[in-house]
């Protein structure tokens, strides 16, 4: 099933309310969902689902719909919520980390890449 941005944008409300709001400090800019499919084709999937910005803006996060779209089109409704939240989660991950002047979860993502450049298999995220 394809959702449509504001189905997901209502998913993405629901997901956001399971959140301790604590997470959401400093987070100026909030969670934006836009329309755009972000390739990279870097990435296990070749999209980019979500990023974690800080700059001179504030910080924010990014969910691309777009690349969702793109990778979900045919699954279910609970495919959808489930990886919407498996992103929002990382996402959050690195805000957290930023805010405590940690870059494990970076390092974690840089390494991963490289592996999988190199072809070697990756652990999935549980």
């Amino acid at each position: 099933m394809l959702l449509s941005i504001d189905e997901v944008n209502d998913i993405l409300d629901q997901i956001y309310e399971e959140f301790p709001e604590e997470l959401f400090q400093q987070l100026n800019g909030g969670i934006l969902l836009l329309e755009d499919e972000r390739l990279d084709l870097e990435t296990p999937n070749g999209y980019i689902m979500g990023e974690y910005c800080r700059n001179e803006m504030g910080r924010y996060i990014k969910i691309y719909y777009g690349s969702f779209a793109a990778l979900l089109s045919g699954e279910s409704l609970e495919v959808w919520t489930a990886e919407l939240r498996l992103t929002l989660r990382h996402e959050l991950t690195h805000h957290v980390e930023g805010l405590a002047g940690e870059r494990s979860l970076e390092y974690k993502d840089s390494a991963q890449l490289e592996a999988l450049r190199r072809g070697e298999s990756w652990p999935a995220e549980g």
